[in-house]
């Protein structure tokens, strides 16, 4: 069987964690700064788990992740 190909894409943007759930960054941190509040701002900082319903998702194209 050959070997299957890791979705370079996903895998930048998602980490595995020690129990083998997937942490994200949040959105909307790039740009347009300035009109957001300080206390979104350092929210959107902090990093979060991808949900469950989607995990299986990316895990498929993440083949060899751990």
């Amino acid at each position: 069987m050959p070997k299957l190909k890791t979705n370079k894409a996903v895998a930048k943007r998602f980490k595995i964690t020690g129990t083998g759930k997937l942490k994200r960054f949040s959105s909307g941190h790039g740009h347009m700064l300035e009109k957001k509040s300080p206390k979104r701002k350092r929210r959107l900082r902090t990093a979060t788990l991808v949900d469950k319903t989607m995990e299986k998702n990316y895990k498929r194209v993440m083949p060899y992740a751990k």
